[in-house]
């Protein structure tokens, strides 16, 4: 079952130590330089309130090396664009 995952609060302790263990396996995987591609054809939409260089870069490697895709959205939410109106084209 998939689930979106908004807080560890939402997650048993054997969650976490899964996540935990799968985290700790695809590192090891990247390290030793073994193919992965966990979020192959997906895409990770950013969107950030404030200018954030660490938190982007980080996000849009991550996806990178994990097989995905990401798109930063420039906007400034409910004020160009509704948010409304950025969900439908995200959708």
């Amino acid at each position: 079952m998939v689930r979106d995952f908004i807080s560890l609060a939402d997650l048993s302790g054997e969650e976490i130590l899964a996540l935990i263990a799968l985290a700790d396996d695809l590192k090891r995987q990247q390290r030793d330089e073994r193919s992965h591609r966990w979020l192959a054809g997906k895409t990770l939409a950013l969107i950030f309130e404030k200018p954030s260089l660490r938190t982007r870069v980080t996000f849009q490697l991550a996806m990178y090396q994990l097989g995905g895709f990401s798109v930063l959205i420039d906007t400034q939410l409910g004020k160009r664009e509704s948010v409304a109106d950025v969900a439908r084209n995200l959708e």
